[in-house]
């Protein structure tokens, strides 16, 4: 039976915070922005959801594990 790399998931659960957060802060900036220009705040679409979705690095599939002996 193989082994479960538990590097590879805790590692690709960092990089799904990361993205989170960075998504976060975009959408504050923006926010920010737009109300310092005396605007309303933007509505989040789903259009826009799959922009920045399409925007972020897609994951790496999981390498290849060796062959058991």
């Amino acid at each position: 039976m193989a082994k479960v790399n538990y590097q590879y998931e805790k590692r690709q659960k960092e990089l799904q915070k990361k993205r989170k957060k960075e998504q976060k802060e975009r959408l504050k900036q923006i926010r920010k922005n737009s109300q310092s220009q005396g605007t309303q705040e933007p509505q989040v679409t789903e259009e826009t959801q799959k922009t920045q979705e399409t925007q972020a690095p897609k994951e790496t599939p999981p390498p290849p594990s060796p062959p058991e002996k």
